[in-house]
């Protein structure tokens, strides 16, 4: 926390959100420190973290085994061996253990895998009656951060490379070994499966961003718990600390065909977690994504969405939840999976404020954007820390320089759609 001492050495804010930059200068969140948002964004974290843990595990299944196969119908449908796979940061073989708890499957999404909200059937069945993880969800997150290019980082440039094209050349026709039709289609097009390439090293990308962020949250649920974690700046911090401590983590893209390994983005190359994958993913879902379909017209003479990219807001910190889930990507799909691994003392939180049991995937969607204003916040601090100065720096020009970068990052929520304004007041439910 930055001292009263400090404080006096700058003026106050005139920024119209001079409140939020004030608290983070004083090392807060976005968020206002209250029991009650402490209490929403961690139980929303963990019922996250939940489908989450199916989320990394089948994109990583579909970027590595399922490639480019032309009909994955069973793409879902993941194998033993993924829901085995160890998470690198969790359990006793840990590279790092961020969470207490074991890196195979979580117990939880075994059970829902099982018995869904109906009864134990075939998986089949389950899939076919849409009872299942709507990985439909994490597609579309993939597909924004494709889709929103170039946002800084070496990974993204990778993609349009010599050597990537050369590297994907061979996984291709290695997957296409023995099918002189795809070939053949494959010599004439050939950047046909080269895009889809690309598309299955964000599947990658996403999937190894995800593999962190699912025992980041189940540790700090489990520190709520255990009333080692008392407030909002604490969750900030414990985030913080994990967005360094993992920062270094490779982004990759391995192929396994017939048994042997395609490096179609070999770890030597050194892209990292936090640029290549983390600072895309905010920038790309949480603020910009697309319009929900049907919603905006794409035609230029609309003029609906905006002409250039950069200045999409369609991400969760503008969506309004209420009617439809109305964001680019509708979080609709993820409150429904979100919503059968609460915490009970959030299912009870919802029970005494809700309009009745189907107004609790609004409710659920509210907390879910009071608990991602909570990571950009983090994301904020962390850029903060890495770029500028300490928030107690007794230098007046230094807090100076902090003090533009947050109202540069305020002026980001300027735009009526967001909702920056509504999760300061806890009556936004």
């Amino acid at each position: 926390m930055v001292s009263t001492e400090t404080k006096a050495k700058l003026p106050p804010s005139s920024h119209p959100y001079a409140e939020v930059i004030h608290r983070l200068e004083a090392g807060g969140a976005m968020l206002p420190d209250t029991p009650e948002n402490l209490m929403q964004i961690i139980g929303l974290y963990k019922a996250y973290a939940v489908p989450m843990d199916f989320y990394w595990r089948d994109l990583l299944y579909i970027a590595e085994r399922e490639f480019l196969n032309p009909l994955p119908f069973f793409k879902y449908f993941l194998p033993k061996e993924y829901l085995d796979l160890h998470n690198h940061y969790a359990g006793d073989d840990a590279d790092l253990r961020i969470w207490r708890g074991e890196a195979t499957a979580h117990p939880e999404l075994l059970a829902f895998m099982q018995r869904g909200e109906t009864f134990k059937m075939p998986r089949l069945f389950h899939h076919l009656w849409h009872d299942r993880i709507n990985m439909e969800f994490a597609e579309m997150c993939m597909r924004a951060m494709l889709w929103h290019r170039g946002m800084g980082g070496q990974f993204d440039p990778y993609l349009d490379s010599e050597e990537y094209k050369a590297n994907a050349d061979r996984a291709i026709k290695a997957y296409f070994k023995g099918n002189p039709v795809m070939l053949g289609i494959h010599q004439m097009f050939p950047d046909l499966f080269l895009e889809q390439c690309r598309q299955m090293s964000y599947y990658s990308n996403l999937g190894l961003f995800w593999e962190i962020m699912a025992p980041v949250f189940f540790e700090m649920s489990d520190l709520y718990d255990e009333g080692k974690m008392t407030s909002v700046p604490e969750a900030m911090n414990f985030l913080v600390n994990g967005i360094f401590a993992i920062a270094g983590r490779p982004i990759y893209h391995h192929v396994y065909i017939r048994g042997e390994c395609y490096e179609i983005i070999p770890k030597s190359k050194g892209f990292m977690w936090l640029y290549e994958a983390a600072l895309p993913y905010v920038e790309a879902v949480f603020y910009r994504t697309a319009p929900f379909r049907g919603t905006k017209s794409y035609n230029a003479q609309a003029k609906q969405v905006p002409p250039e990219q950069k200045d999409f807001h369609y991400g969760i910190l503008y969506a309004d939840v209420f009617p439809v889930g109305t964001a680019g990507i509708p979080p609709t799909l993820l409150m429904q999976d979100m919503l059968h691994f609460l915490p009970p003392y959030l299912v009870e939180y919802y029970q005494k404020h809700c309009r009745g049991e189907s107004d609790m995937l609004i409710q659920l969607g509210v907390s879910f954007q009071r608990s991602m204003f909570c990571v950009t916040s983090a994301v904020i601090q962390a850029l903060r820390q890495a770029l500028l100065y300490p928030l107690d720096d007794p230098n007046p020009k230094h807090l100076q320089a902090n003090r533009a970068f947050f109202e540069q990052q305020m002026d980001r929520f300027l735009r009526p759609e967001a909702r920056l304004t509504d999760i300061q007041r806890q009556e936004y439910r």
